[in-house]
């Protein structure tokens, strides 16, 4: 036991020695100081080394950029080039660059006929791909001097992109007041208007079979909630069709949509038109058991919309 005693004392005196001698070797010393001068030239060297960044097969422009779906309607078939106008992106665009995807998607994505970037996917020869969710529009907005398109989500959108013949085919919203800082791009922040909107979006594909006109948004009583707002139709011939709340409500006794649209396909089914015999008239579709309807009897109860909303005794019943 002894001697195993002397001999660990023996092992730990001598084992610094030879870590030093190894440290120390020339073999070692040379690569030591090699790594260190690579170290201390790397930064001027990396400096006259050739950057793939800027070699051709790495390189594009932002007008080569190829989005999906291709553009169609009123969605500018010229919307790369929009975004690369109003936007100031850089023309050279390299696929090294690992902020690329994140600033083609933000310039993108400020544009105002897009909803979503899906995805930005970038290639070798160099080539960028987009994929875009756009905008739909799904109503124009009366204002003093003209129409104003939005989305369902109350989105302004370029009216310069619309012909005259798309203005006047979306359903027309009435009655909502001018807001001073529209701009395309920005939400229209109007919980009556975008009530209006979706009734808008529901009734888009039937707005013509319907003989429809616009959607009337009364505003008589300032403390109401926009949101509980009941929406009027204005027929062809000017007949005012009682509609009720927005598409989603949850309001107990609210018909659902698809029954007031079929009560409208009925009552057109059954008169013709809106006006028949000795029209026009208020038509109620909201009841549970049948509509209603009286004439509108003078200009001024066309000019608004009625404050009694109600059945009231000498309306005439239609079949629903």
């Amino acid at each position: 036991m002894k001697h195993s005693a002397e001999a660990k004392k023996t092992t730990v005196a001598v084992a610094p020695n030879s870590l030093m001698e190894a440290f120390f070797r020339p073999g070692t010393l040379f690569r030591l100081s090699l790594l260190a001068g690579v170290c201390a030239l790397w930064p001027y060297a990396a400096q006259r080394l050739p950057s793939l960044a800027k070699r051709a097969e790495y390189q594009t422009t932002f007008s080569a950029i190829q989005i999906s779906p291709t553009p169609t309607g009123p969605v500018p078939a010229n919307l790369v080039e929009q975004v690369e106008r109003q936007f100031d992106v850089s023309r050279e665009l390299s696929i090294l660059d690992e902020r690329l995807a994140a600033d083609v998607a933000e310039a993108f994505r400020q544009h105002p006929w897009v909803a979503r970037v899906v995805s930005v996917r970038k290639s070798f020869p160099a080539a960028i791909r987009v994929e875009l969710e756009y905008r739909r529009p799904v109503a124009m907005v009366q204002v003093p001097g003209g129409r104003i398109p939005i989305d369902l989500s109350g989105v302004v959108l370029p009216t310069a992109d619309f012909s005259a013949n798309d203005l006047a085919s979306f359903p027309l919203i009435q009655n909502i007041a001018p807001s001073p800082s529209l701009r395309p791009g920005s939400v229209w922040k109007d919980p009556a208007l975008q009530s209006a909107a979706k009734l808008a979006n529901l009734l888009r594909d039937k707005w013509q079979p319907l003989k429809l006109e616009a959607i009337f948004v009364p505003r008589e009583d300032p403390s109401s909630d926009p949101k509980d707002v009941s929406l009027v139709l204005i027929g062809q011939g000017s007949s005012r069709i009682l509609w009720g709340r927005a598409p989603g409500s949850d309001h107990p006794g609210e018909l659902e949509p698809v029954q007031k649209i079929r009560r409208l396909e009925n009552y057109l089914t059954e008169f013709g038109d809106y006006t028949q015999p000795k029209g026009p008239y208020e038509i109620d579709i909201r009841h549970w058991r049948e509509n209603s309807r009286r004439p509108l009897v003078s200009e001024q109860s066309q000019a608004k919309p009625p404050k009694n909303l109600q059945s009231s005794e000498g309306k005439r019943k239609t079949r629903s």
